[in-house]
């Protein structure tokens, strides 16, 4: 394993690494690694010397940092200021069974957006512009250090979800948000996956601004019944409870406020840490969740983001029916926990088409033409 410090030393590696044709795994937190198709046993690159905040303007709602700062660290730096990071960013450590600490390239790179999302949108809505070094050992910027930039192609969404296969992240700019004063969590118990989801659907809809709706079964909660549908509402004291009127206008008084947040721990798949088999993010049009849901058949499962997102735990063998389902629904199926020999054969996502994989190849190549950072990985 080689560590590097600075962005020079990046370059330095990088180019090395091209004259011999060697391609390596970027390591940083390490929480991730056993996300997408295995890279078998190729050389490491640590990253995590590429750490801490370098600059924070709260006025201006804009940090920058290390790509291998920990959350958490930026976390606590924003919350003094009253401030968070709007796609609040899935730790998915517990799930994944790692121990490392979790970073803000890891969040952005595998696009783990949890239920803030809902708001702000995900993670490449928050990323105005960073620094890298690509697969020609040349360091670049995309993006800006501003909340407003409409000049040259748009990087930093490419970025988020390419799990590190397109440059090497050396500094990250994100936009930033005021923390709300309060919040709550609404629960509609009792409910059927059809009467949940069409009732997180009116929410998302609405002027409510939800920060969080999901949809747990009974078997996903400790009371049981039908299955509850979950609403996360914030702001100051009196717009809060005047969203909360406005949810029981919606509703009726089917709903009532419940201790606790469950979105984090939905978010970050724990609910289905202790769970065995494959785990399965499955991303589909809301309209079709109750359906798809009925229709994979999991015994263990769960809806985020009003049904955009299907958690579910399913056996290895059902792999290739999940996705059939998927495609059916014109959405997507992430593998996002299994085996070495699961992912291997599954991938992270199915195959594109030939257009759509035609059009990934050409910007891969334009990154990295010889394939050096975590190769196959997606």
């Amino acid at each position: 394993m080689t560590k590097v410090a600075n962005e020079d030393q990046l370059v330095e590696f990088v180019r090395a690494a091209r004259d011999v044709r060697s391609p390596f795994e970027i390591v940083a937190g390490g929480t991730r690694r056993s996300v997408g198709k295995p890279v078998g046993e190729i050389p490491m690159l640590d990253v995590s010397g590429l750490s801490g905040v370098i600059k924070y303007e709260p006025a201006e709602l804009i940090i920058t940092a290390g790509p291998a700062t920990p959350v958490a660290e930026i976390k606590a730096v924003l919350a003094e200021k009253g401030q968070r990071l709007g796609f609040d960013p899935a730790d998915w450590s517990r799930l994944l069974g790692s121990n490392g600490a979790a970073t803000l390239a890891g969040a952005a790179s595998s696009d783990a957006s949890g239920s803030g999302k809902l708001r702000h949108g995900g993670a490449r809505d928050s990323l105005l512009g960073f620094r890298a070094v690509n697969g020609l050992g040349e360091a670049f910027r995309g993006g800006a250090k501003v909340v407003k930039n409409v000049t040259g192609f748009d990087l930093p969404k490419l970025v988020c979800g390419a799990f590190g296969t397109l440059c090497v992240l050396t500094e990250m700019t994100f936009r930033v948000y005021p923390q709300p004063q309060l919040s709550t969590t609404l629960c509609m118990a009792d409910v059927t996956p059809e009467e949940g989801f069409a009732a997180l659907r009116k929410i998302a809809l609405s002027a409510l601004e939800p920060v969080g709706l999901a949809y747990l079964p009974a078997n996903m909660l400790a009371d049981g019944g039908k299955g509850a549908a979950l609403i996360k509402l914030e702001g100051a004291q009196q717009p809060l409870e005047e969203k909360i009127a406005l949810a029981h206008g919606l509703l009726g008084n089917a709903i009532h406020p419940i201790e606790g947040d469950l979105f984090t721990a939905i978010g970050c798949g724990e609910k289905f840490a202790d769970i065995p088999g494959d785990i399965w993010r499955v991303m589909i049009p809301r309209a079709e969740a109750p359906r798809i849901a009925m229709e994979l058949h999991a015994r263990h499962w769960l809806g985020d983001l009003a049904g955009a997102v299907l958690w579910l735990a399913a056996d290895p063998a059902e792999g290739a029916r999940i996705r059939e389902i998927a495609a059916k629904a014109n959405g997507q199926a992430m593998l996002l926990r299994g085996s070495a020999e699961s992912r291997a054969a599954l991938g992270l996502f199915a195959p594109q088409a030939p257009v759509l994989a035609a059009l990934s190849k050409a910007v891969k190549a334009a990154f990295d033409p010889l394939s050096l950072f975590n190769p196959g990985r997606i």
